[in-house]
């Protein structure tokens, strides 16, 4: 909490501004360093691999995603698989440009709970679990000052980066999930991969009153997953949950724990970045809601909203012991909203002046590729994995 603490000291002292300006070039010192891993990790590889990992900035598969296993939907990219030790260690160093310590740690035990969960299930042939099923995919040409994105995928792990203009500008979606929440038996017995974006959320449910707990508790049973699963496009759901300005210092001090347990898988600087826009937002208009039961073990559901975001959570599955969480942006996954204003301005130049404003084919406009169940849902029952 050490940053977020010395975020907020900044922020009271009215250095906002000057925050603005050095997100900006840590952004594009992460860009940067991101551009040189991603060129070592394509360096690396085979002309045949190439074509596997390396794909077209405007491919339809960039904004396309899942935390399933493979089996129920296939991934383009290059799988660790089918990499030697030279190009791993360059994919992991690769991934270790967008998270931070903690967030590549959780990401790479991630992939270890599939060895885990095949001996659990005994090898009963329905998946393959397998920790090298995970895909890298590199969009467009990496460059420090260029546009173009990466991703790492497989299931329970998928993190996405879009930079324009040198500017890393999402690192959104993100999702985190851990099959088993806790490892019940064998040599990692008591493991907690996502232990912390469980406990928070716990912490400050019992922190509430009686009566923030009537309006923080939507309901006693949790749905069955999250309620956007893996949609392109996300929209704000329903207003249900507790206001930060309903609740005291101390309890808006543990929302932010919340907020922070998410926030901290990103390198710093993306962290940094994606507080600055939630300040921005107002953190007055940030609600925390939660389903099912209060109590460690059993099956909940909590989120956290606010203007610019959403955070989902849901522990249903196996008996309340296999976890689902993820970061979204409303206008900004796959850095959608920079984009579109970039190709916008862009194309506003190549134009006539009478057709400036004109809408630029193939861009996608908000808030149009969700029906109405999503728009409004307080909470959805769906379909699990």
């Amino acid at each position: 909490m050490d940053r977020l603490v010395l975020y907020r000291v900044l922020v009271a002292v009215g250095f906002i501004a000057g925050l603005g300006i050095a997100s900006t070039v840590a952004s594009q010192r992460t860009a940067a360093s991101m551009a040189g891993a991603a060129e070592t990790f394509i360096s690396t590889l085979s002309s045949e691999q190439r074509q596997a990992a390396a794909l077209a900035f405007d491919s339809d598969d960039r904004e396309r995603f899942h935390y399933i296993p493979v089996e129920m939907f296939p991934r383009l990219g290059l799988k660790l698989e089918d990499m030697n030790g030279r190009q791993r260690q360059a994919a992991h160093e690769l991934l270790e440009t967008g998270l931070s310590q903690m967030g590549f740690a959780s990401a790479v035990d991630i992939m270890d709970l599939e060895t885990v969960l095949g001996i659990l299930e005994q090898n009963n042939g329905r998946m393959n679990r397998n920790p090298e099923w995970y895909f890298f995919s590199v969009f467009g040409e990496p460059s420090p000052r260029g546009t173009w994105g990466w991703r790492v995928e497989g299931h329970h792990l998928s993190v996405h980066f879009t930079v324009v203009d040198g500017e890393v500008v999402a690192s959104a979606p993100s999702f985190f999930g851990s099959n088993p929440a806790e490892v019940p038996e064998g040599p990692k017995k008591g493991m907690r991969v996502l232990a912390r974006v469980e406990d928070t959320a716990r912490a400050l449910l019992s922190a509430l009153s009686e009566s923030q707990r009537t309006v923080a508790v939507l309901a006693d049973v949790a749905p069955n997953d999250i309620a956007t699963e893996a949609f392109a496009m996300v929209h704000p759901l329903g207003p249900g949950g507790i206001r930060a300005s309903d609740l005291t210092s101390g309890q808006r001090g543990m929302l932010m724990e919340v907020i922070d347990a998410y926030t901290s898988m990103m390198a710093d600087d993306l962290a940094a970045q994606r507080m600055a826009k939630l300040e921005e937002a107002g953190i007055e208009d940030i609600t925390f809601a939660w389903a099912g039961q209060a109590e460690r073990g059993g099956k909940h559901y909590y989120r956290v909203q606010g203007p610019t975001f959403l955070i989902e959570y849901d522990n249903i599955q196996n008996e309340g012991n296999h976890v689902h969480s993820v970061w979204r942006d409303f206008t900004g996954d796959f850095g959608r909203d920079v984009l579109r204003e970039h190709l916008q301005a862009k194309h506003q130049r190549r134009r006539p002046r009478h057709a400036a404003g004109v809408g630029v084919s193939g861009v996608p406009p908000p808030f149009n590729e969700l029906g109405g169940s999503v728009r409004s849902v307080d909470l959805k029952m769906s379909r699990s994995d």
